[in-house]
């Protein structure tokens, strides 16, 4: 049983080595790439095959498409990939023409000068759907107290969220979304003495799926917490420079009040010191005692003077 075994692999090496195209009614045939798969990790997806081997030559390889849209819609056509179309590579970046969440059928054949294979089919339709989502890099740092976030930059699909807390027995978690990356973003400001923990992971909304989280990853703010009194201290110190304030504020107001619209007053000649109504209901008689009464001596002999 192995050395029949043994005997089946030499003749598939030398039938790919010796023997690489096939002779059917005289005409030379090249044989198809083989073992076609589709490796799609956070959206890029990557068509491989085998080598097709003719020694001292180039062998060039081409690879198209089919969409929902195409099969059911345009009779079955298939287009040539954008970036393969030839290649003399054993993988295609099919990231570019794979754009809606369908299944798509995939093929490839080789060329050599004027001869080409017959086409080799993906044995599954692939969907992006299936592609395996990673946790992105990250990178968290300090800026003086202000804890910030840097996350790996995977493209435009995709958006990230970050879960953040402090180190501490019962702490609650803080979330935050992130929709780019490769930009710095600031989370919190930390307390002195404090350390801080964050974890994230990514979302396509395209395909309606995350990643897992990743490892957490913490930093540590230098110096000791405020303590209690100093901060009590601070406290009240800003309560009376508060107070302060508005009485200042109150005060300019009074003294701006009176310095544009300042009261008039009456001199005491324009004053009445008697009740008109009083002054009517005196006799002719008594004119001059109320006049008397109303009037000073200074008043009465200053038309004389």
């Amino acid at each position: 049983m192995v050395l029949e075994e043994i005997l089946t692999s030499l003749t598939m090496c030398f039938f790919y080595t010796l023997m690489p195209c096939l002779l059917i009614g005289g005409v030379v045939v090249l044989p198809a790439p083989q073992n076609l798969s589709v490796q799609s990790i956070n959206m890029k997806h990557l068509l491989t095959w085998s080598p097709v081997i003719v020694p001292g030559e180039i062998i060039y390889y081409s690879v198209e498409y089919q969409g929902e849209y195409e099969s059911l819609y345009m009779s079955h056509i298939w287009i040539p990939s954008s970036w393969c179309s030839p290649t003399k590579g054993l993988e295609c970046d099919i990231t570019d023409d794979i754009t809606a969440t369908v299944p798509y059928n995939l093929h490839v054949r080789a060329t050599l000068g004027s001869q080409t294979s017959a086409w080799s089919t993906l044995q599954h339709p692939f969907n992006r759907n299936s592609t395996v989502l990673t946790p992105p890099g990250m990178d968290v740092t300090k800026d003086g107290f202000h804890l910030v976030i840097e996350l790996e930059d995977l493209g435009p699909q995709f958006e990230f969220l970050v879960v953040y807390w402090r180190r501490e027995p019962s702490a609650k978690e803080h979330v935050k979304m992130v929709r780019s990356g490769a930009v710095p973003v600031h989370l919190e400001t930390m307390e002195p003495g404090a350390a801080y923990c964050v974890k994230a992971q990514t979302l396509v909304k395209t395909i309606g799926r995350h990643s897992t989280f990743s490892q957490a990853q913490c930093v540590k703010v230098q110096g000791e917490p405020l303590p209690l009194a100093l901060a009590l201290f601070a406290f009240v110190g800003f309560l009376l420079i508060l107070v302060a304030v508005l009485l200042s504020i109150w005060k300019m107001g009074r003294l701006l009040r009176h310095s544009c619209c300042p009261v008039v007053v009456l001199p005491d000649t324009l004053k009445i010191t008697s009740s008109p109504q009083k002054l009517i209901s005196c006799r002719k008689e008594e004119v001059e005692v109320c006049a008397t009464a109303v009037l000073s001596s200074e008043e009465l002999l200053r038309p004389w003077i």
